[in-house]
C-alpha cells in the first residue's frame, strides 16, 4: 500500500478502514524486518563450517559493526517522520527535499565511517576480546564490510522515506531480495563453487557488501521514482536532522545500556543463570520484531495525520495501534507460555532449566505491556516527540539500573529478580508512552488541535 502525496486526508483509507489499513501496512514491514536476522543465522551456519576461529571472528565483527550502525538509526526514523508529515501537508516538494538531504547526509556519514572504521577496526576487535587468528580475521571482515557503510546508511534513509510515504511493499521486496542475494553469494564466496575459490570469512564480508550496494541503488532509485529529484537541498534542515540524531542516539544508548546491565548481572550470577538469560533474551528480541512492525506503521500514519493537522485522526491511529499492540502482546505471551517446552529443548541446557522457568513466564506475562512500550514509541516518532522519548528512557533506565544494582547476584533467585526489574523497566516505558497520549501530559503534540 502506498499513499500518494495528492490524496486528501478524508480519502485516506485509514479513515474508513482503520484496522485493515493498519494491518495492510504492518505485515510487509514485519516480513522485511524478519529477513535480516534469518540471513544472519544462515551466515553463521556457513561460517561455522570453517571452524571455531572463523565463527568467533564473525561474531566479533558483526557485534562491532551492529553497535556502530545502530547509532545512525536516526536517518531512517527522522526521514520517515518528516516525509510522512510532508505527505500529510500535501507538500511533495518538501518530502523530496528532505529525503534528498538525508540521502546526502547518509552518503557523507558512510564515507566517514569507512575512513574512521578502517583505522578503528583493530582496536574494536581488541576491545571485544579477539586475539591472534580471531583478531586478524575479525579485522579483515570489518574492514571489508565497511565498504558497504554508505549503502547501509542509504538503505536506512531510503526505507524511511518510502515508509514515510506509506509504501511498505517496496522495502519488503528490496529486503527479501538482497537477503536472498546475500545467501546465494555466501554459498559461492565462503565455501567456493566450481571455478570460484573459497574465500572463507572474507567471502562472507564481500557477500554482504555486494548485497547492500544492490539494495541501496534499488532503494534510492525507488525514492527518486516516487518522490522525484530535489531541485535544491534544504541545508538549513541539517541541524534539525542532527538534533533528532542526538536525541535518538541517547535514547538507544540508554536502552542498550540497560540490556547490557541485565546480561552482566545474569552472567555474574553464574554460567547457569547466564545461559537461561540468553535463551529468554533471544526469544524476547525476536518477538520484538512484530511489535516493531506496528510501531513503524503507527509512525507513518500518525505522521501523515499530524501533517494534515487532523489531530483527532492521529489520536485514533494511536488508539487502534495500541489495541492491536496489546492484542499481539497477548498472543506472543501465550505463545511463550505454551511454547516453553520447545524453547527448553532447543535453547536451554539441562542444567539451566531449573532457573529458566519462572523468569521465562514473567517475560511472557509482561508482553502486552511491552507491546505498549514499543507501539507508543512509534506513535511519538510520528509526532516528532523525540526529546520526550529520550527523557522517558533516561528515567526508566535510571530506575532499572538502580534495581539491577540492588540485586544480590549470588542469590539463587537472582535471575527472577533481573527479569522482575526488566518488567518494571518495561512498565515505566509503557506508562510514559501512554500518558503522553491519554490524557496528554505536558506539551503533547497530540492535544494541540489547530
Amino acid at each position: 500500500m502506498s499513499i500518494q502525496t495528492s490524496v486528501p486526508p478524508l480519502e485516506h483509507p485509514f479513515v474508513s478502514q482503520p484496522n485493515r489499513t493498519l494491518l495492510a501496512l504492518a505485515v510487509p514491514v514485519l516480513v522485511s524486518l524478519i529477513a535480516e536476522p534469518l540471513t544472519g543465522l544462515i551466515d553463521t551456519a556457513f561460517v561455522a563450517r570453517l571452524g571455531a576461529e572463523s565463527l568467533a571472528a564473525l561474531g566479533v565483527g558483526t557485534a562491532a559493526l551492529s553497535s556502530v550502525f545502530w547509532i545512525f538509526n536516526f536517518l531512517g526514523i527522522g526521514t520517515q517522520t518528516e516525509v510522512a508529515q510532508a505527505v500529510g501537508q500535501q507538500k511533495g516538494e518538501r518530502a523530496t527535499q528532505f529525503a534528498g538531504l538525508a540521502l546526502v547526509l547518509s552518503t557523507v556519514l558512510g564515507v566517514l565511517m569507512i575512513v574512521l572504521g578502517w583505522l578503528a577496526a583493530s582496536w574494536l576487535a581488541t576491545m571485544l576480546g579477539a586475539t591472534a587468528v580471531v583478531h586478524r580475521s575479525a579485522v579483515n571482515y570489518m574492514q571489508i564490510r565497511l565498504f558497504g557503510a554508505p549503502a547501509v546508511l542509504a538503505l536506512l534513509t531510503a526505507f524511511g522515506a518510502l515508509r514515510g510515504k506509506q509504501d511498505m511493499r517496496t522495502p519488503l521486496w528490496i529486503a527479501v531480495s538482497i537477503n536472498a542475494l546475500n545467501i546465494v553469494l555466501d554459498a559461492l564466496l565462503i565455501v567456493g563453487f566450481g571455478v570460484i575459490p573459497a574465500f572463507g570469512i572474507v567471502g562472507a564480508a564481500w557477500a554482504s557488501v555486494i548485497a547492500q550496494w544492490v539494495g541501496a541503488v534499488w532503494a534510492v532509485a525507488a525514492v527518486v521514482q516516487q518522490l522525484g529529484w530535489p531541485t535544491r537541498l534544504p541545508l538549513g534542515e541539517m541541524g534539525r536532522l542532527l538534533k533528532v540524531g542526538g536525541d535518538l542516539f541517547l535514547r538507544t544508548g540508554l536502552l542498550t545500556l540497560f540490556l547490557l546491565l541485565t546480561t552482566r548481572a545474569a552472567t555474574q550470577s553464574g554460567a547457569i543463570a547466564g545461559a537461561a538469560h540468553q535463551a529468554i533474551r533471544q526469544v524476547w528480541l525476536f518477538t520484538a520484531l512484530g511489535l516493531d512492525a506496528l510501531a513503524i506503521t503507527a509512525q507513518s500514519l500518525v505522521g501523515f495525520f499530524m501533517g494534515t493537522k487532523w489531530i483527532v485522526q492521529a489520536r485514533r491511529v494511536a488508539q487502534v495501534a495500541c489495541l492491536w499492540g496489546v492484542g499481539l502482546g497477548v498472543v506472543l505471551g501465550l505463545g511463550m507460555w505454551l511454547g516453553q517446552g520447545i524453547v527448553i529443548t532447543a535453547l536451554v541446557p539441562i542444567t539451566a532449566v531449573s532457573v529458566f522457568t519462572f523468569p521465562w513466564l514473567l517475560a511472557a506475562v509482561v508482553q502486552p505491556i511491552n507491546a505498549l512500550a514499543f507501539v507508543t514509541d512509534g506513535i511519538h516518532w510520528g509526532t516528532a516527540d523525540f526529546r520526550y522519548l529520550r527523557n522517558g528512557m533516561f528515567l526508566a533506565t535510571l530506575i532499572g539500573a538502580i534495581g539491577i544494582w540492588l540485586i544480590n547476584t549470588d542469590s539463587a533467585q537472582a535471575l527472577i529478580w533481573i527479569w522482575a526489574v526488566t518488567a518494571v523497566w518495561i512498565m515505566i516505558r509503557a506508562v510514559i508512552g501512554v500518558i503522553r497520549i491519554w490524557p496528554g501530559i505536558g506539551d503533547s503534540p497530540l492535544i494541540k488541535e489547530e
